[in-house]
């Protein structure tokens, strides 16, 4: 059985399935030796490298799409790796066998909460996609409070240097002092984009967290820098919502599936661990990083 090349790399977690073709078109893939072209299928014998790694795609493994969800604390990256040396998010998380974490948005320096993260570039991306329209709910601590007059600008549209942008829901919180608290929630994921619709109406947000991602909430108990693994009915739930059809489970004429893994690839012994809730990385109080 073989398969599109630009999928087994995106299964793989190494980018979407179009961030895949940019690659292939690049020249950064190469199988059987020679570089790979667009519209190129692989089966489990073919030989794969991306720039010059080489990747093992045995025919007796079937992907097992894992979701992430992971309780960010302010002052971590979410990126792989940062020239200043600061913390990322990754520094916490598992390690995978065959693949790699994708984190699905990003949440900036400043921002805690609830952020996502799979092994499967496609669902990634789908989850990403503007045509999605999914629900982030924020928790946002604003010095001052919100004039009837700038709620209604901030549901209605605020012209930003991007493109006009808009809450779909603003509803107040709670709050003593200087400090009030409101809910609000959006369809999109711009950088920066609740802070900035806030400094448009001329209010400071002093605190952001989000606390949803579509039909995902993060759960009262889940501590700052730990994650845990998405139970199967509240995951299949987040598949459903972007119409994602879960690559681990069999086809139903049983023809077997491809999937990548990487030649260094330990053996899995903490997968039983890695479904405890909730965890904590490497960094975690008296926790081991779960490694898988």
């Amino acid at each position: 059985m073989d398969e599109k090349l630009q999928k087994v790399l995106a299964r793989f977690g190494l980018g979407s399935r179009r961030l895949m073709e940019e690659w292939i078109a690049a020249g950064r893939v190469v199988v059987n030796g020679q570089p790979a072209k667009l519209g190129d299928r692989v089966t489990a014998q073919d030989k794969i490298a991306v720039d010059g790694e080489a990747l093992r795609i045995p025919s007796w493994v079937r992907p097992r799409l894992r979701v992430l969800r992971y309780h960010k604390p302010a002052g971590e990256l979410t990126t792989r790796s940062d020239p200043a040396g600061r913390p990322t998010v990754f520094d916490r998380l598992p390690r995978l066998r065959g693949s790699r974490w994708i984190a699905v948005g990003r949440l900036d320096y400043n921002t805690e909460g609830l952020l996502l993260l799979t092994n499967d570039g496609d669902l990634a991306n789908a989850l990403m996609h503007p045509r999605a329209g999914i629900e982030r709910e924020y928790a946002v601590r604003v010095l001052g409070e919100v004039s009837p007059e700038q709620q209604v600008r901030l549901l209605q549209g605020v012209a930003l240097e991007d493109g006009e942008a808009h809450f779909v829901t603003l509803q107040e919180a709670g709050g003593e002092g200087a400090n009030r608290w409101y809910h609000v929630t959006l369809a999109e994921g711009r950088n920066r984009e609740v802070r900035r619709l806030f400094e448009a109406v001329g209010l400071t947000v002093s605190r952001l967290i989000r606390v949803r991602y579509g039909v995902v909430e993060m759960p009262r108990l889940l501590k700052t820098g730990y994650f845990d693994e998405l139970p199967d009915e509240e995951r299949e739930a987040l598949l459903a919502s972007v119409q994602w059809v879960n690559p681990a489970i069999p086809p139903s004429d049983g023809v077997e599936r491809v999937t990548a893994s990487l030649p260094d690839a330990r053996k899995n012994n903490s997968r039983r661990e890695a479904r405890q809730t909730p965890s904590r990385g490497r960094t975690g109080q008296g926790r081991r990083a779960v490694r898988d």
